[in-house]
């Protein structure tokens, strides 16, 4: 069961409709609203439980509480800012929460990229420090893995491909690079810094006389702050034409989550990597 919070939205009733031989869905939100957006989606809702609560913060905080309760396994955002859906998952009294840290996921299908790549994190972490980077990283890691993507890729981009005190950014990733080579984070092939290009480009990585096992191959791109990752997200997704959906893990179950202006199909990637990715992430 996903529960889905301020549910008359188009673009997300017609990705529910296309999911719904994937998983049961309850809707929350203005019932007249849900039933017109779904008419106006041509979305078939039959059979699905409707909670008519008009109130966004109301209707966020009833779907949250199924998700808590064990009553669904996810959680899906419909037509609510982010900020209203995230503080109900994040109060205390929610049970929401665990002892891991909160990061987005996404994933990109890219005409010129041999394979899905992944970007962490573009929406939640402002500018995490070492530590809070490290749970990031494995957060997405083990996401990748329940995908059956077994030991990928991870690049902790930075603006250039060594180690340098003026610039902070480098310096984390050679950390983690360090932390992965001891033994710090598993389940995957690590290395940085890289900077983009070397990331995703063999022939980049051969000019610059860049070694890695992870450059030209990336799974997953590991940005150091919300902008770089907002900013790489979004570039992805409207000049690069890259087919994406995201998720919020390390909560209790994963949390749906996607912007009001994507796409029914964007968001209905968005369901399937909750469902399959968010599994024990948390």
């Amino acid at each position: 069961m996903v529960a889905v919070a301020c549910a008359e939205d188009v673009h997300v009733l017609e990705a529910v409709s296309d999911a719904r031989e994937m998983a049961n869905f309850v809707l929350i939100g203005d019932e007249a609203g849900i039933r017109k957006a779904a008419q106006e989606a041509g979305a078939n809702i039959s059979g699905m439980e409707i909670v008519h609560e008009p109130e966004p913060t109301l209707a966020c905080a009833h779907a949250v509480s199924l998700v808590s309760q064990g009553k669904a396994e996810a959680l899906m955002k419909g037509l609510v800012d982010t900020s209203i859906i995230m503080k109900a998952v994040l109060s205390k009294e929610a049970g929401m929460r665990t002892d891991r840290k909160l990061s987005h996921l996404a994933v990109f299908e890219l005409p010129t990229y041999h394979k899905l790549l992944f970007v962490t994190d573009a929406a939640i972490n402002i500018a995490p420090d070492l530590a809070e980077k490290k749970e990031i990283v494995q957060n997405a890691v083990e996401a990748v893995n329940n995908l059956g993507i077994t030991s990928p890729k991870v690049a902790i981009l930075a603006a250039k491909e060594k180690a340098d005190p003026k610039m902070p950014v480098t310096m984390d990733a050679a950390e983690l690079a360090t932390m992965h080579a001891n033994g710090g984070i598993s389940g995957c092939i690590l290395d940085g810094p890289l900077a983009l290009d070397n990331a995703v480009s063999r022939e980049s990585a051969e000019i610059k006389g860049i070694k890695s096992p992870v450059a030209g191959d990336a799974d997953i791109l590991m940005c150091p702050n919300i902008e770089s990752g907002n900013i790489l997200y979004k570039s992805l997704a409207f000049l690069a034409g890259g087919k994406n959906g995201g998720v919020v893990l390390g909560a209790k179950k994963p949390v749906i989550l996607t912007s009001r202006a994507d796409s029914a199909e964007s968001k209905l990637i968005s369901i399937i990597l909750g469902i399959l990715a968010g599994r024990s992430i948390a």
